[in-house]
């Protein structure tokens, strides 16, 4: 058996022999005398079955018991019922159409009732894999308030559009489209506990869809409020 020695003036390490162990030698590096630990004084790397309870004190009681993390897998059943209900509300969109056409109140009403299940199938996707993921009545609850937000930005676009202070010039966009997103990405942020590039990425799929929506449900260019 062989003894891990590591000089402590070059930082260098090397084995040898237990038949040294306890004694003084030169390092074969620098030549600073070091003493081979004993056997006994090894430092062991325990196994990490051992620790998988958390580790044990000297008395062999439980320190500590760790959380087993959930990692987030692909659900193909989940998965197909967003598909589903996209095409279920992309076909009640259509079919009801002309109701959202001549009426605010309703369509104020049907983006409230579509914006939480948005922001619910996008955070699926977005998600950060290294930290535990929202599941049942929390991400219900972050998944409607954050909705609500979103739908309060459209309310602020369509305020601000009937006030004739968004048209279809480039100059006017870029004044007051990036205010907005960013708007809707701190909102992601905080609901959803998303970093900031995901953030914006979620509520870059939540306008297109419902600009989709609007586009399926025969509505106006969205400056025409």
């Amino acid at each position: 058996m062989s003894i891990i020695v590591v000089c402590t003036e070059c930082r260098k390490s090397f084995k040898v022999s237990d038949n040294f162990a306890g004694k003084s030698g030169p390092c074969p590096n620098c030549k600073h005398t070091l003493r081979v630990p004993e056997k006994s004084e090894e430092v062991k790397v325990h196994a990490p079955e051992q620790f998988a309870g958390g580790g044990r004190s000297k008395t062999g009681k439980l320190i500590t018991k760790p959380i087993a993390q959930t990692n987030a897998k692909f659900q193909p059943v989940t998965t197909a019922l967003i598909v589903a209900a996209v095409l279920v509300t992309l076909l009640v969109t259509w079919a009801m159409g002309g109701l959202f056409r001549d009426n605010a109140v309703a369509s104020a009403i049907g983006l409230l009732l579509v914006s939480p299940p948005l922001v619910f199938a996008a955070y699926e996707v977005l998600h950060d894999d290294g930290l535990e993921p929202y599941r049942g009545v929390p991400l219900y609850i972050r998944s409607a308030v954050c909705g609500t937000a979103y739908v309060i930005l459209w309310g602020i676009f369509a305020l601000l559009a009937s006030r004739g202070l968004i048209t279809g010039e480039l100059w006017n966009w870029m004044l007051v489209l990036p205010p907005l997103v960013v708007a809707g990405g701190l909102a992601a942020m905080a609901a959803l506990d998303l970093d900031f590039g995901n953030a914006m990425f979620h509520y870059g799929f939540y306008l297109l869809v419902t600009l989709v929506l609007r586009w399926v449900a025969g509505m106006t260019w969205i400056w025409d409020f």
